[in-house]
């Protein structure tokens, strides 16, 4: 397939809109059409992001697309917004693709959706023709969907690693412990507002400790992949750095199951995913090989307890957990390499 694709990008000035131009103004087969925001109409992207070397359209409003030539939509919006924007265009325009990379599409139930965003879903007939894809288990089923649901960022650094063990009842599903620390640029541009603590840049902070809103699509997630009720405790940290997440997860093993039984099956679970790599058991492991780059890394090590093993998970929030996986989902959409764009 010779040809580029058209591209626009909503939420375009934002710390996962931003990820996404500077990585799809350097894509082979990415053309950008479109970059809107709701501020700062008529400004250059490079405004807000310096790494933006490129020359691109300047910022806009959402009704100067034309959505005629438009192949795919990249919706980086507040939770809520998505929505009410898909469901004007799904049935008009039957060749255009979305990813939604906020939370609008990755809850399959509209009733679980309220209860957890507090607003009732505008587009509940499409819940169901949208996929909730992390690229590396759900590569085979990308291409029955117009919309891929991008999943959260926590989500992600948890199931890549857990999915795989349970599905294989390599380890208790009873007693999962997940702890998961992660720079602020998750928490989004207006993260000072949500986190009114002190010293925010040179401080850690437990937050959401009963009930984050990203528990109910890892609940989903893992009970989906797995066929099994899965009982786990979820705690996010947030750290004094802008980007990363670093996810601990404390598990059981099963009887007559070894560590090195948890680290071959991850291996033969992801031969060939070029963004997964499993280190040697017991490696020490921190965000700073993963910044900047789709990769995600894991290690499992022994602890002082007989059977209890900790599961070490880097990516970064910004790539894998949200833009980076973007491209890749389009990626597969589009049947080119996984990795175009992403290296």
């Amino acid at each position: 397939m010779a040809k580029k694709i058209n591209i626009a990008i909503i939420g375009a000035t934002g710390f996962t809109g931003l990820d996404l131009v500077l990585l799809l103004s350097k894509h082979p087969k990415a053309k950008i059409l479109n970059l809107c925001a709701t501020k700062n109409v008529g400004k250059d992207v490079s405004f807000f992001d310096k790494r933006i070397k490129k020359k691109l359209p300047k910022i806009s409003t959402i009704n100067k697309i034309n959505w005629e030539k438009i192949n795919i939509v990249f919706l980086s919006m507040p939770n809520g917004e998505a929505q009410k924007l898909i469901k004007k265009l799904y049935f008009k325009y039957n060749n255009l693709k979305f990813i939604d990379l906020s939370a609008d599409f990755r809850i399959s139930n509209a009733t679980n959706y309220k209860k957890n965003y507090n607003s009732d879903h505008r587009a509940k007939k499409l819940i169901k023709k949208a996929i909730y894809s992390i690229t590396e288990l759900e590569k085979e089923n990308i291409h029955n969907f117009r919309i891929i649901a991008n999943p959260g960022c926590y989500p992600t650094s948890i199931q890549i690693p857990l999915v795989p063990l349970i599905k294989k009842n390599l380890i208790f599903t009873k007693n999962i412990t997940i702890n998961s620390k992660s720079g602020f640029s998750g928490a989004g541009k207006n993260f000072k507002k949500k986190f009114t603590h002190k010293n925010i840049y040179s401080s850690i902070f437990a937050y959401s400790v009963t009930n984050h809103r990203h528990v109910v699509e890892i609940d989903q997630e893992l009970s989906r992949h797995t066929k099994k009720k899965i009982k786990f405790t979820f705690n996010p940290y947030l750290l004094p750095t802008f980007r990363g997440i670093l996810t601990t997860i404390h598990v059981d093993l099963k009887k007559n199951k070894s560590i090195k039984s948890l680290r071959d099956e991850l291996i033969r679970f992801y031969q060939g995913k070029k963004f997964i790599k499993v280190m040697k058991l017991n490696s020490s492991l921190g965000t700073g090989d993963v910044l900047n780059t789709n990769m995600c890394q894991i290690s499992i090590c022994e602890t002082r307890v007989k059977n209890k093993v900790a599961i070490f998970c880097a990516i970064d929030n910004l790539v894998k957990g949200a833009s980076g996986q973007a491209i890749q989902n389009m990626n597969v959409m589009f049947n080119y390499s996984e990795e175009l764009g992403l290296k």
